[in-house]
């Protein structure tokens, strides 16, 4: 009795690691082309302000001469860009440095370079063409708006299944068997040398990897917004993110900053009868610069240090540290006509939530801890890629000969508790994954399953082995 017992608990055991295979094969065939895209370009934007540093080298050894005032540099960046309003005055580096001044039309954001002395353009870049942040598109939307946002959201929960499952398959089941677990065995030819890098890379990575997936998700638009729609529920929201969500977003927020550029004066009666009364438009004086910019270069803030201009004539503007290790970030709100302090929101005194985002998007951004942060994240990045590599070699050895080569299933499992909360959680985290989860599960049921060619392809159904490919 004892051992009829076991052998049900064995064979229990097979039909659960079977599932949990296939399905870890199914997530790989999706994830692994994304995966393979969000590592390189990823690799690339954690070196951003090295990189960022290069490009803009012809523009920080300039003549010295007598300084102009940082009302005049906005002006001459606003004339460069006729039609422009002030988005963003950026506290130069150095006396020697050009002054970097972003103005906006409509959608569409400028980077002027203006020379501090002469106020001559040197150069005018629209911010979307920047290497670094065609790069940031690339990686976080495919430069294909929210529906690429989307995209690579659902690679990217994916990406988590991928791994969560990956540890269940290849985590030993008995401690003395860690050869091809922990590490490499290099003499056990050429099939068990890729399993073992896929299974020993994937073992040593994993963590770090599930951490990059899972500090990427607040940017996306469809998590984002999941998210701020938990925040609003729990009562835990802010005014505003310090990131942003999607494409759509961004683009919305640009033309507030346009609209904020001129304050509508109307008469007191406007609008109330249904009457239309005309407005007048006044645009903003950039004259407050010349007081902020000396108070801004006070505060020493972290680099690079923004000063925005109000949101209507008579508010507030903001003094900020942009800086990408974001614990670092301090926002100060300033009287423009006195240079008076009005409040002063350090990160400390931010939202538990949005504190512990910030701190997950630097050190996803490889800016939370230096060199040793960009060097990780590399290591996490080529990591993956390596996994994504010999998944397929490994697949390529296995296949046969007109499927797929997913692995047949051996009978329906009875889940236990741990693995059924595992995937409740995960269903829960990442509602694309579970949404998408479901579309597949119906193809599977109401199509894929009554066409038996497809079945047998897609390793749907046991048939009859078909011989491997030599």
């Amino acid at each position: 009795m004892a051992l009829d017992e076991f052998e049900r608990a064995e064979e229990q055991s097979r039909r659960v690691y079977r599932a949990v295979w296939r399905w870890h094969f199914y997530a790989g065939l999706f994830c692994i082309p994304l995966v393979i895209w969000l590592a390189c370009t990823g690799s690339i934007y954690l070196f951003k302000p090295q990189i960022e540093r290069w490009l803009d080298r012809p523009y920080d050894n300039l003549a010295t001469q007598a300084r102009a005032t940082p009302e005049q540099i906005a002006d001459a960046a606003i004339a460069a860009v006729p039609g422009s309003t002030l988005h963003t005055y950026e506290l130069s580096q150095s006396e020697t440095s050009a002054v970097q001044v972003i103005v906006g039309i409509g959608k569409e954001e400028y980077r002027v370079y203006v020379h501090p002395h002469t106020l001559q353009t040197l150069k005018i870049i629209n911010e979307d063409k920047r290497p670094m942040q065609i790069i940031f598109h690339l990686h976080g939307e495919l430069l294909a708006g929210d529906w690429g946002s989307h995209f690579v959201e659902l690679a990217a929960s994916w990406a988590i299944v991928l791994i969560v499952s990956g540890l269940y398959l290849w985590w030993p089941r008995q401690s003395a068997k860690l050869a091809g677990v922990i590490w490499i065995r290099l003499n056990h030819g050429s099939r068990t040398f890729w399993r073992d890098l896929h299974a020993v890379t994937g073992v040593w990575i994993s963590g770090f990897a599930l951490f990059l997936l899972l500090t990427g998700l607040p940017w996306a638009k469809g998590w984002g917004t999941y998210f701020k729609t938990i925040r609003q529920l729990t009562g835990t929201s802010v005014v505003r993110q310090d990131w942003s969500i999607g494409r759509s977003a961004e683009l919305e927020q640009r033309e507030a900053l346009n609209r904020s550029g001129l304050s509508v004066v109307e008469s007191e009666h406007s609008g109330h009868m249904g009457h239309t009364i005309s407005t007048m438009k006044v645009a903003h004086s950039n004259e407050p610069l010349n007081r902020l910019v000396p108070a801004a270069e006070k505060f020493r803030l972290a680099a690079p240090i923004l000063i925005l201009p109000a949101t209507r004539i008579d508010g507030a503007w903001t003094v900020k540290s942009d800086s990408q290790n974001r614990p670092l970030r301090t926002t100060i709100m300033m009287n423009p006509q006195t240079g008076r302090i009005l409040s002063r929101e350090d990160f400390a005194r931010r939202h538990l939530v949005d504190r512990i985002v910030g701190v997950g998007i630097a050190a996803h951004e490889g800016q939370l801890f230096g060199l040793a942060n960009q060097l990780l994240g590399l290591i996490t990045a080529m990591g993956l890629v390596t996994l994504c590599v010999s998944a397929v070699i490994l697949w390529w050895h296995r296949r046969r000969v007109g499927v797929l080569g997913a692995p047949l299933p051996i009978g329906t499992p009875r889940w236990s508790f741990v693995l059924v909360a595992v995937i409740f959680a995960l269903a829960l985290y990442l509602p694309a994954m579970t949404v998408s989860l479901a579309v597949v599960f119906l193809l599977e049921e109401l199509i894929f399953s009554r066409m038996p060619s497809v079945s047998r392809w897609l390793g749907l159904s046991v048939d009859p082995p078909c011989p491997r490919i030599r």
